[in-house]
């Protein structure tokens, strides 16, 4: 998340490839059937790759706790290089014509932006400042509020209440925010106002960037989309923190692992290995193995980084997996990796 690309975008990745993409397609090859051992292979590789999400926020917790860092910077750092890779992987396996599509249309450079800015930039920005001001497994936990988000919109978009399955995932997640945020305790916050308030921003981000670039990623194919996104998004952020201004960051060798696996282990290959195990198990399956990515996160700042979860604050963010997986079991309207908007021709993976 959200990341370079959290597990919740990446279902929309998948979806939205197009032929020519590396990945080619969302769905499992046929010849993949249950017992296959290349089924085995794909659950492999979205458990590690949720896995490398969830360290990379505790990492990053580690950055700006510790050494000085700031989350502007290390956005503008993360989209920028993953940007740039990603168009270069782009140019590579689609061409040169990939990477112009998308400017040659006034009107959908214009959404480009709007997805660059207010979806990716806003996600990353929020997430890391939740996650700095209070810690990676909460964050995380609260991102994943964005399948309850995007419940409520498609029922205000289609005019009706939500069903009784959707009900009980707002439910969940109405408890679990509850939980996660007091600890259980009407009388107290565990978490910090400023975390809390960032980590839903980063959950209403997750629904815009969710619902927003899929008539971008059809028409442009999903590569050049997120590769020109990402790398906006680091540009615009730049002028807030240019990568090259480095004042109060205390660098060291570990240090600089640490930036290093935020942008590369914790983004693109973290990308690669998710969009490559939907070639193996359906999207769904991909889906619910990645909702491993905030217990990683949790297990993390409690080992490595001794942070302090209450029993009802890891209940809290349990229930909001719940949620998730509420939704994903769901053959309807809504799903964790897709909504569909009834009345018009858009099919959004999660």
């Amino acid at each position: 998340m959200g990341h370079g690309l959290s597990s919740r975008t990446l279902a929309v990745l998948s979806g939205a490839m197009n032929s020519k993409s590396a990945f080619t397609n969302s769905a499992p090859s046929p010849a993949v059937h249950r017992g296959h051992p290349d089924r085995l292979l794909g659950y492999v590789m979205v458990l590690t790759s949720a896995t490398l999400w969830g360290l990379s926020g505790t990492a990053a917790q580690q950055l700006f706790q510790a050494d000085g860092f700031t989350p502007t910077w290390l956005v503008t750092v993360r989209m920028g290089v993953s940007g740039v890779l990603l168009l270069t992987v782009t140019g590579l396996r689609l061409g040169g014509r990939a990477l112009r599509g998308p400017w040659r249309n006034a009107a959908q450079l214009g959404r480009l932006w709007l997805f660059a800015l207010l979806g990716l930039l806003g996600v990353q920005y929020s997430y890391m400042a939740s996650i700095r001001l209070g810690n990676a497994a909460t964050a995380t936990f609260l991102q994943y509020l964005g399948p309850a988000l995007i419940v409520v919109y498609v029922a205000l978009h289609n005019r009706r209440w939500p069903t009784r399955r959707e009900l009980l995932a707002l439910s969940l997640a109405v408890v679990g925010t509850f939980l996660l945020v007091t600890n259980g305790s009407v009388h107290t916050v565990a978490v910090p106002a400023g975390a809390v308030a960032w980590g839903l921003v980063s959950a209403l981000a997750l629904a815009f960037y969710t619902l927003f670039p899929t008539r971008l990623m059809q028409q442009y194919g999903t590569l050049p989309i997120v590769g020109w996104a990402m790398f906006l998004g680091g540009l615009a952020c730049s002028l807030v923190a240019p990568p090259w201004r480095v004042t109060g960051q205390h660098w060291s060798i570990e240090v600089l692992l640490l930036v290093g696996f935020v942008v590369l282990g914790g983004t693109l290959l973290a990308f690669y290995l998710y969009l490559a195990s939907t070639r193996y198990i359906s999207p769904t399956e991909a889906g619910l193995a990645a909702c491993v990515e905030p217990l990683s996160a949790a297990v993390a700042s409690v080992l490595w980084l001794h942070t302090h979860l209450g029993v009802a604050t890891l209940l809290g963010g349990l229930s909001i997996l719940g949620t998730v997986t509420v939704l994903s079991l769901k053959s309807g309207v809504l799903g964790v990796l897709g909504v569909r908007l009834r009345y018009t021709k858009w099919y959004f993976w999660r």
